[in-house]
């Protein structure tokens, strides 16, 4: 495994961040594992030396931040990197119970920690843009959440780069912890934020890490073969994504023709790209399977030339927003 210093948190971190999104049981996501299989997952993880670790409050109603706390309480848990998010509604007919207004924050962070069976989230981050709410309000709740010791560091995940730095402007002006960690929709087949957001956080040594980098499997496989996983044929978010857009269908069979040649998988191979990009610091891996886990670690020893670089980029166009919803 390799580490790398998470942004300006100081933090140690894995180049690989185990997504929770697969963990836990959910009526609406038939691909969701189980207790016992996730947590094999998490296991194996940690075996490889991931220290990483991403949840939410909405992945399985909850399910996903008990199940890694259940896990944790077996390691040392100064070992591990934990982040959380909020903003998601967990049940749409109950008021506040989503959005980023300070009762929402407190109340579901409260809940993320007895969940995760923790005193401190190390990192928690907006899991959307609420327009509902004005960003001082967020930002003093999530400051005083910081202060009394409850998390650690703060993070977005998936804004307009404008709106990150209207935050950031406005944790200056008003003395508050400012976000330090994007977490963005970025891989091979959707790169729009390398136009805005990937600019302005390395101006602002803000960290990035990235989700979909597989792009739901679209990059992990042949186009012609995406639905012939559970997940790929149940997954209506991989469809209604802009991958096979804007040149997406040229930049998959690329990646086919380059990883055949270098005798890696496909998925490898997509990772192997993000790795390359200075301004990511650990991609968000989900995954339901042990074997694809040892494959993205082996990944981080794939050595790809400038020109295999471009060879993968060149036919990329641009394509609408995605991620933002």
């Amino acid at each position: 495994m390799q580490y790398t210093t998470l942004g300006s948190t100081g933090m140690d971190v894995s180049r690989i961040c185990l997504g929770g999104a697969s963990f836990g049981t959910s009526p609406v996501r038939e691909w969701v594992l189980d207790e016992e299989e996730s947590r094999e997952i998490i296991e194996h993880a940690i075996d490889l030396g991931i220290n990483f670790i991403d949840t939410s409050n909405i992945y399985s109603y909850g399910e996903s931040e008990r199940i890694i706390g259940d896990v944790l309480t077996e390691y040392n848990r100064d070992e591990f990197v934990i982040t959380s998010k909020v903003f998601r509604p967990l049940e749409e007919e109950t008021p506040n119970s989503g959005g980023l207004s300070r009762k929402a924050i407190e109340q579901e962070l409260d809940a993320s920690l007895e969940r995760l069976g923790i005193d401190t989230i190390d990192l928690y981050e907006i899991h959307r843009w609420d327009d509902q709410t004005p960003i001082e309000v967020t930002l003093n709740a999530l400051d005083d959440s910081v202060r009394r010791g409850k998390v650690r560091y703060l993070g977005a995940c998936s804004t307009r780069a404008y709106q990150l730095a209207n935050a950031l402007h406005t944790s200056d002006k008003l003395g508050l912890e400012p976000f330090r960690v994007m977490q963005n929709h970025y891989n091979l087949a959707y790169r729009e934020e390398e136009r805005e957001m990937l600019p302005l956080c390395d101006e602002e040594d803000i960290a990035v890490t990235p989700w979909s980098p597989l792009a739901r499997g679209f990059l992990a496989r042949p186009a012609r073969s995406l639905d012939s996983t559970k997940r790929g044929s149940v997954d209506s978010l991989l469809y209604n994504r802009p991958y096979r857009e804007g040149g997406g269908e040229e930049i998959n069979q690329r990646v086919q023709e380059l990883a055949q040649e270098k005798g890696v998988s496909m998925a490898q191979l997509s990772l192997a790209w993000l790795f390359h990009k200075e301004w990511v610091d650990a991609p968000i891996l989900g995954t339901t399977s042990v074997e694809h886990l040892d494959d993205a670690v082996e990944a981080l020893s794939i050595s790809l030339t400038r020109s295999d670089l471009e060879y993968l980029e060149e036919p990329y166009q641009p394509v609408r927003e995605s991620g933002l919803e």
